[in-house]
């Protein structure tokens, strides 16, 4: 199929070639396209993806160019992709980065329509497809494996089981498997990760550590290791006791880290005639002290404050000790001492906060209360005269305006006014005080304490703009969001006032409540809809300085200059007329007259032209510029006999530009607007003209049903479909054979009646007796009879067959033998009949030399036994008298 898709396609090409030759119009410029391509996904920026060319028109003439090809649009969207040239008209199509593909989140396929135009106006448009080709990545870790080395602790004497589970996850969602290595370590990792141990460890004799490494593999053989440490840890079954007896301890506060508090003996009786191994620790929640586990020294880990609670209040510590045999939790033996903590001078006076910051006004009178420190300070010594302080020392920037009233109150106030508008104080708004609050007791600590004095001005001026009015020219095409100009407003006041600006009057339209915005911050003005010169030349609105306080207000005038921005709009934009084959050159089409206006454009600025379906040039405008109205022109007669025109209906697509009126050099700058409007024009043939075909050469045009992927539902529906007709054909041949069965039922007997009868015998009429002989008869096959259609049973053997019964299984009958003076029909050793008829004779039997009747048999002649098929007679009966057949 892939072949035949390329055979239509460059009959295809070869055809839009031979037209653009005859025609004159553009032919295809791309080489290499439309093609498929494929990427991997995570590929970085610059992965080329696909390779192809750009060739100039044959026609064309020196000094033409191809402008760099671009992709025009993308199904679905994205910037995944850009075009890169490499030299010589040779381009490539590369990942951007922007974003990175990845198939399992992102689209797998994308259609690109690459779009290619030279200096002449010949364009291209074709399309590359890129399918995203899925990259397998090795699985990843879960859990505590992904970001640290799992370490297992094993307890000696544990039975084998299962000690950890590995979790891993493949981004594919493959199937995952697990294993180990080395294979030496006793432990078993599972295909589902699940780790078990394989035997009782022992820590005296095993080692008392192991290393496991994890591999979990994904299908495709991609893998990830991780170490897992295995700890054996030892277990000891006696009780260590102390040796050390003293249980009361004093230390001062304050002690260095390191001080050692006591020392904590104690014995294992395991260990007597061997160094002993315990480990010490404290058990009660105790952050001051630490015990060495192994000496047992009992030290001081951290800074001990008496002053503080809970010491403050409760100053013996409770520390329970405890020595153990194992650092796992062996056998133990617990012991509390108490350690008493004796206070000492060791903190200074504190104030909290420690740096005050205080704001009055400029015009705050001499005099005036402005802070108790007292209030704020204290010292958490436990004992007189270490919590004992005074303020001194008050001094810094512009502390002859303050004063402490004495230096036990610590009273801060005022001793003279500030006025910040007074010159000798401009600049100036903090003033920065320090004052010494110092311990009585020796050995004298002390603090300083900072104190910010902010002295708050006094709104007195009103924000003033640079001008009271602001004007800006702003083009129509502005994009939303730009800056378009800038107010600024400033305040006497010391220091300068922060001053926001807003918009408080005018600045919208009937469609939009706010065009512009303005930055509260710096003035800057922007607008937030799109600006139309036809709609409204000029804006007025009214912006707003204000100091939280004052405000001042200045008026903005935004002129709106003109842009052609507004395409052709043409009368009609559709038009369907029949004209006939012998139509004059130069006629005016069925009087169509063509009417445009442009609301930003002169009359005289349009120009006409046919963009498409205009096949051998029959028809033109006239004018076909500089004017608002034009009329559609039959250019030249159609030649339908010698085979130039074959196309009988045109399709022309008209464009219509406003830039009739610039000159060249300006089109290049200037905005150009196209309108377009559609033609449909039949040409009627003559009823004596024979419509021919072009002898140069034969079109030919095939069709193929070409299966898309995404129809999914077809092959579907046409299986679906094929399955229900065979069922429905099944089920009418089921009804047509039951037909036949009933209208047309075998000639044969009732079901009592044997299979096969022997023509050669009569039925005497005469009383028959029978004797019934019980043989273990197994039936060990079943076959189906062509005449009824029904199954029995027989014996593989001796020939026996018997009618089966559905719901009766395969198991031992009797077989009737019949006493007369006519030969068996059976062995009489082995196999017996049906005990509900006589059977004919097998093949085997009628070949074979039948047995002479025993003595016991009666000289009559035998005649096959009607079945009794009713509930009076039982199998197990020995003789039977049968009545007379008629």
């Amino acid at each position: 199929m892939k072949d035949r898709v390329i055979k239509t396609m460059k009959s295809t090409v070869l055809l839009f070639i031979l037209l653009g030759v005859v025609s004159g119009r553009r032919i295809q410029l791309f080489r290499g396209l439309p093609a498929t391509g494929t990427v991997e996904e995570n590929s970085p920026a610059g992965v080329s993806v696909h390779t192809f060319n750009v060739t100039l028109t044959p026609l064309s003439s020196e000094g033409v160019a191809i402008i760099h090809p671009t992709i025009l649009n993308s199904n679905p969207l994205t910037e995944a992709f850009d075009i890169e040239s490499t030299g010589d008209l040779v381009y490539r199509v590369v990942t951007s980065g922007n974003p990175v593909l990845d198939y399992e989140t992102m689209p797998k396929r994308f259609d690109l329509q690459i779009f290619v135009e030279d200096t002449t106006g010949r364009t291209d448009l074709s399309t590359l497809t890129i399918q995203v080709v899925d990259k397998n990545e090795p699985p990843v870790f879960r859990g505590n494996m992904a970001i640290q080395t799992v370490t297992i602790y094993i307890l000696e004497g544990t039975r084998p089981e299962c000690i950890y589970q590995v979790y891993a996850a493949d981004p594919e969602n493959g199937g995952l498997k697990y294993s180990s290595l080395p294979a030496s370590v006793p432990f078993l990792v599972l295909e589902n990760g699940s780790i078990y141990s394989k035997k009782v460890f022992d820590y005296e004799k095993d080692p008392h550590w192991y290393f496991l490494n994890i591999t979990v593999t994904d299908p495709e053989g991609l893998n990830s290791t991780k170490t897992v440490n295995i700890n054996i840890i030892n277990i000891d079954d006696e009780r260590p006791y102390f040796t050390t007896k003293q249980r009361i301890y004093r230390i001062p506060e304050e002690q260095s880290p390191g001080t050692v508090v006591a020392n904590i003996t104690a014995k294992d009786p395991d260990d007597e005639d061997s160094p002993s191994r315990l480990f010490y620790s404290i058990q009660s929640s105790v952050p001051y002290f630490s015990i060495n586990p192994s000496t047992g020294l009992l030290q001081v880990t951290r800074r001990i404050d008496r002053d503080v609670p809970p010491l403050k209040l409760h100053p013996n510590i409770s520390v329970i000790v405890r020595v153990e045999d194992s650092p796992s939790g062996g056998h133990a033996s617990e012991m509390e001492i108490i350690i008493t903590i004796e206070d000492i001078n060791d903190n200074p006076p504190e104030c909290f906060p420690s740096t005050f910051r205080k704001e009055i006004n400029e015009n705050t009178t001499a005099g005036t209360f402005l802070l108790d420190l007292r209030n704020y300070c204290k010292d958490i010594d436990v004992d007189v005269p270490n919590n004992l302080f005074n303020f001194t020392g008050l001094s810094g920037f512009g502390s002859n305006n303050f004063a402490l009233e004495s230096t036990g109150s610590g009273r801060l106030v005022m001793t003279g006014s500030i006025d910040l508008e007074n010159p000798a104080n401009l600049g100036v708004e903090v003033y920065s005080l320090t004052v010494r609050v110092r311990d009585i007791a020796s050995p004298h600590y002390s603090n300083i304490i900072y104190i910010y004095i902010r002295i708050k001005p006094v709104n007195d001026f009103f924000p003033v703009f640079d001008s009271l009015s602001y004007e800006f020219n702003v083009r129509e095409t502005t994009k939303v969001g730009s800056r378009i100009g800038e107010v600024h407003a400033s305040d006497a006041d010391w220091p300068p006032s922060v001053i926001t600006y807003s918009i408080v009057a005018g600045g919208g339209t009937r469609d939009y409540t706010n065009i512009f915005w303005i930055s509260p911050t710096n003035g800057d003005v922007k607008i937030l809809a799109r600006l139309d010169y036809e709609t409204t030349q000029k804006h007025l609105f009214t912006v707003q300085a204000s100091d939280q306080e004052k405000t001042a207000t200045a008026s903005v005038t935004v002129n709106v200059l003109d842009v052609n921005d507004e395409e052709p709009v043409c009368s009609p934009n559709f038009y369907a007329s029949q004209i006939p084959v012998s139509l004059s050159a130069g006629t005016n089409i069925n009087g169509f007259r063509i009417q445009c206006q442009d609301r930003d454009s002169d009359p005289r600025s349009f120009r006409y032209f046919i963009k498409e379906g205009n096949v051998n040039n029959h028809f033109t405008f006239s004018p076909s510029a500089g004017s608002n109205t034009s009329r559609l022109i039959l250019a030249s007669r159609f030649d339908y006999d010698s085979g130039l025109d074959i196309s009988w209906i045109y399709r022309l697509r008209v464009y219509i530009t406003d830039d009739n009126l610039l000159s060249a050099r300006d089109k290049a700058t200037h905005l150009v607007k196209t309108g377009t409007v559609s033609l449909s024009i039949r040409v009627i043939p003559n009823p004596t003209t024979a419509i021919s075909t072009t002898p140069g050469f034969t079109l030919v045009t095939r069709k193929e049903n070409l299966y898309s992927d995404s129809a999914w539902y077809v092959p579907f529906i046409i299986t679906l479909g094929g399955l229900l007709l065979l069922g429905l054909l099944g089920y009418l041949g089921l009804l047509l054979a039951t037909w036949l069965r009933t209208r047309c039922p075998p000639a044969h007997k009732a079901d009592g009646a044997p299979l096969i009868n022997d023509p050669g015998k009569k039925k005497p009429k005469k009383e028959v007796v029978l004797k019934m002989t019980r043989l273990n008869t197994v039936f060990d096959g079943e076959a189906r009879d062509p005449v009824t259609g029904k199954i029995y049973e027989f014996n593989t053997w001796s020939g026996a067959r018997r009618w089966k019964k559905s719901s009766e299984p395969l198991q031992p009958t009797l077989a009737m033998q019949v006493t007369s003076g006519a030969k068996q029909w059976w062995p009489s050793d082995s196999g017996g009949q049906d005990t509900g008829r006589a059977e004919a004779p097998s093949k085997k039997e009628t070949s074979e030399k039948r047995k002479e009747p025993t003595t016991e048999t009666k000289k009559e002649p035998t005649t096959a036994a009607k079945p009794s098929a009713g509930p009076s007679q039982k199998p197990g009966q020995d003789g039977v008298k049968v009545q007379k057949q008629k």
